[in-house]
């Protein structure tokens, strides 16, 4: 198993297991840079020896089938375990190769060498540095605390003023360079998937078709290169997918009222310091708080354990909470907790004055949302008759962002709550990319996914099932535990898509690029988390098997005795070897790095 994704809510709590989680982060990025270097190393001998050539290659196929991708999340598409395998593939594909008689290829630099240093220097370097803002940001920031904790009520407001002022700055400080941290550590994790094996797919090629005596063997692997450039290309595609979604958590991870927010999730947990009395005075212990609210639990894990004992964690059944007021105490942002187990109350000490209210009452809210409604069914049959009468045919369809002006008029006409669904979109001047960032607007601000959260786990265990036919069968079987409406509206939509991907050859929207477009907009976890963004891929999954199966599934019930749902594995696949047979010789010109990139831009999704 791979490691468990970070969470940037846990970048402001700071808990033992997340140092302990990006440890092992840390621990992975160190043997993925060595492996680089390693692999950067064998290419420039394979370059300048060719004598040495064999040897050389045999070392480059032992370090690449040696290597393992890592899993982030706790399954794999089928793209990833493509891509998982790769590198044992080509290793066993050089140990076929009459080595003796090999040449180098010319243009072997640019196609190997030079994207693995970029990628170490772009982006193990940038992570390294990343680390070292949040190790010197981490020791101000809780230095400033012991420093601030340690002041007495007593002193002048304006002294406490000033002391507040200079520890929020640093909170903000260390906050921000912990989730940046978080953020790219994890996407080196992700981008080593192509940006590692692409160069390595490029250079063996050029190898392959330069040899004279590997025609065979170059045609023999064809197919499954084409099947890897396929699976790195819609890799690719779920990582934009993923990065943008992941991006905006980010960003609104960083916003100063997202703090308050993480602590009224539950449990509620953090820092806290805990008055203790003793028989020659009374001292202030560290701890790690947890309060479950069901069942009223208080679990304190204390942080600063002498070495000859070891204490483990308290548990408490709360019965009140009170503030203790500042001129009760000599110290700042204290209350007190009264317990089943103790007789007397447990004092404690937060943080900062924000940190002692959010121990004290959690808040939340949310904002208005569309409601799936006669006025929004109507919406949407406009808006598809609409694309299929002008815009089926048109290049990038759905993939094209509108202008957010234009879409949001376009909205609050038709939506307009004293005559709604009175906007004739064939009499007015609107364009086929607002129409469909429209639609698509709408089926995002729904208050529920159309595929509902009650049915998102199932879906994601269905759609990571290595079964194929399970996976249709699953799915299928699904579909109609959707309410009526829900199901209704995702035939309609769905039948949409398959006329649109029926026009591939003009629109350049095949069923795998639609879904990475709809598979965040009709599925979606209940909370926006880094392992619900690891998701999406799987998301995209569902949707491309409604797009390509939409007669079986939308036409005929579910089989009720279908069979129950296997485990999902993360086992690679195992294929079969590549058979080589020898041939009289023919020189293939050789293909540069470029080939191998494909166009961003063709496959951007829409956000």
């Amino acid at each position: 198993m791979g490691h468990p994704p970070l969470e940037f809510s846990d970048c402001y709590l700071d808990s033992p297991e997340f140092r302990e989680t990006l440890k092992c982060y840390e621990v992975e990025l160190e043997r993925t840079s060595k492996f680089l270097k390693e692999l950067i190393k064998d290419g420039n001998s394979v370059i300048s020896a060719i004598r040495g050539y064999s040897v050389a290659v045999q070392k480059f196929s032992q370090t690449l089938s040696m290597f393992q991708f890592d899993v982030i999340g706790d399954s794999l598409t089928d793209d990833e375990i493509n891509i998982a395998q790769s590198f044992q593939e080509f290793a066993g594909l050089l140990q076929e190769v009459e080595t003796d008689r090999m040449m180098l290829v010319q243009n072997a630099s640019d196609l190997l060498i030079k994207p693995l240093e970029k990628f170490r220097k772009e982006q193990i370097g940038v992570t390294k540095e990343k680390k070292k803002r949040f190790e010197k940001d981490s020791e101000k920031y809780y230095s400033q605390v012991d420093k601030h904790l340690s002041l007495s009520a007593k002193k002048k407001e304006t002294q406490l003023q000033e002391a507040d002022e200079i520890l929020d700055k640093e909170r903000v400080n260390f906050y921000e360079s912990s989730v940046e941290y978080v953020y790219q550590i994890q996407q080196v994790q992700d981008r080593k998937k192509f940006d590692v094996v692409e160069p390595v797919l490029a250079f063996l090629h050029s190898v392959l078709t330069l040899n004279n005596l590997t025609v065979e063997m170059t045609r023999d692997f064809m197919p499954y290169k084409q099947e890897l450039q396929l699976s790195l290309q819609n890799t690719r595609n779920n990582y934009e997918s993923t990065r943008e979604e992941m991006e905006e958590l980010m960003k609104r991870m960083k916003h100063p009222s997202q703090i308050g927010k993480m602590h009224s999730f539950l449990p509620m947990e953090g820092y806290l310091y805990c008055q203790e009395k003793w028989a020659l005075g009374v001292s202030w212990v560290k701890y790690y708080v947890k309060y479950h609210k069901e069942g009223r639990r208080l679990v304190m894990v204390p942080c600063e354990q002498k070495t000859t004992t070891k204490q483990g964690p308290t548990q408490l059944t709360l019965k009140s909470c009170i503030r203790r007021k500042t001129e009760s105490i000599d110290k700042r942002f204290c209350f007190d907790v009264e317990t089943n187990e103790r007789n007397a109350p447990v004092t404690f000490q937060a943080l900062s004055e924000g940190d002692r209210k959010l121990w004290m009452e959690a808040m939340d809210g949310k904002e208005p949302v569309m409601e799936l409604n006669e006025t929004g069914f109507k919406f949407v049959r406009k808006c598809i008759n609409y694309i299929e009468t002008k815009g089926v045919t048109q290049e990038g369809v759905y993939r094209t962002v509108g202008s957010n002006i234009q879409v949001q008029k376009l909205l609050n006409a038709f939506f307009d709550p004293t005559n709604p669904g009175d906007v004739d979109l064939h009499s007015s001047d609107w364009d086929i990319k607002t129409i469909t960032s429209a639609l698509k607007f709408y089926l995002r601000s729904l208050s529920e996914p159309l595929m509902t959260y009650s049915l998102h786990r199932d879906l994601m265990c269905a759609a990571k099932s290595d079964n194929l036919d399970f996976r249709l069968t699953e799915i299928h079987s699904l579909t109609y535990k959707l309410p009526e409406k829900n199901r209704e509206m995702l035939e309609m939509l769905i039948k949409h898509l398959v006329n649109v991907c029926s026009h591939s050859e003009d629109n350049l929207m095949t069923p795998s690029n639609m879904a990475v477009i709809f598979g965040p907009t009709l599925l979606r976890a209940k909370e926006e988390t880094v392992a619900a963004m690891l998701d999406i891929k799987f998301q995209n999954i569902v949707v491309e098997i409604l797009i390509e199966d939409y007669k079986k599934i939308f036409s005929n019930m579910p089989d009720s005795s279908a069979p129950p749902i296997p485990p999902p594995r993360i086992t690679p696949r195992k294929r079969q070897p590549i058979t080589i047979s020898k041939r009289p010789p023919r020189v293939f010109q050789a293909l540069s790095h470029d080939h191998f990139q494909h166009t961003e831009s063709n496959y951007q999704p829409l956000v």
